[in-house]
């Protein structure tokens, strides 16, 4: 075989063995986040793609949320009471500085295995100011998984990558 096609396969291979992330940030944070501030996290409702809901995809979002800004924030809590702006009328909220609003946009389980279709997500967060109740910043990530799972990738192991990244740039 030539190998200028072992060159060409290779590549192809490579480019689809990689889950690939695109982010897009709606309002860009003007100054970074104190990691002295706690941050509470809301439970987005559950994504969905069609007709099929993916009941506890909510519970994961939130989840991978806490997990990044556990590496920064001296307290993160998760709250199952309340959802959306609303949050922020709370009394309790002033305790924590900073409060986060996870939307699912897209959840798609496809069997990429068989249908050569990939996984997708789409997390928008939205982090306000607790003291303010202003947003401080907004954006939105996508992940795509690879096209050679062999099985076993989920939407959620889409979560972890994008999410560290985006909270990575609020606080360095």
């Amino acid at each position: 075989m030539n190998i200028k096609y072992l060159v060409i396969i290779s590549i192809l291979l490579t480019a689809g063995c990689a889950a690939t992330y695109e982010n897009r940030d709606l309002k860009p944070l003007d100054a970074k986040l104190n990691s002295n501030l706690g941050v509470l996290i809301s439970v987005p409702k559950d994504g969905s793609f069609g007709d099929k809901q993916y009941s506890n995809s909510g519970r994961m979002t939130a989840n991978a949320v806490r997990t990044a800004f556990g590496k920064y924030a001296t307290k993160v809590d998760i709250s199952d009471s309340c959802q959306g702006e609303g949050c922020l009328s709370e009394a309790y909220i002033i305790k924590y500085g900073y409060y986060v609003k996870p939307v699912i946009l897209h959840w798609e389980d496809r069997a990429t295995e068989w249908s050569g279709k990939s996984d997708r997500v789409e997390i928008q967060l939205v982090i306000y100011d607790t003291v303010t109740r202003q947003e401080i910043a907004n954006s939105t990530y996508t992940g795509k998984s690879k096209w050679a799972t062999f099985g076993g990738d989920h939407p959620q192991d889409l979560l972890a990558e994008p999410t560290n990244k985006f909270v990575d740039t609020l606080y360095r």
